[in-house]
């Protein structure tokens, strides 16, 4: 079993920044093969894909955040980063870390993101 605890949340003026963290509880260098990444929900909307990063280093965006959001992962591979620039009222949600490891879908509990003036 894999916990993830993401932290990092909070409100934030529109054009601002935050740095998303998500803390893995198991070490992912001695995994083969995983897929960490970022949901958000916004009011009223479905779960929507944000960010992926995989144990090859591989990432991808969604259209939405290209060129605003960077992924990345710190060196002993436990900890996922999601750097937001530029932020925008439309990225207001509460933000989810994802983890595919050893076979199993894991999730974090959630953090808010507000970005409001």
């Amino acid at each position: 079993q894999v916990q993830l605890v993401e932290s990092g949340g909070g409100l934030v003026q529109p054009g601002g920044s935050l740095r998303l963290a998500c803390a893995a509880s198991t070490r992912l260098i001695d995994v083969y093969g995983y897929v960490l990444g970022w949901y958000r929900q916004a009011p009223g909307k479905e779960r929507e894909w944000v960010a992926t990063t995989t144990s090859s280093r591989r990432t991808d965006y969604a259209d939405s955040v290209k060129g605003r959001f960077t992924v990345s992962r710190d060196k002993a591979n436990n900890t996922m980063y999601l750097q937001m620039n530029n932020l925008e009222p439309e990225d207001t949600a509460v933000y989810y870390c994802y983890g595919r490891i050893r076979g199993s879908d894991y999730w974090g509990q959630g953090t808010q993101v507000t970005v409001s003036s």
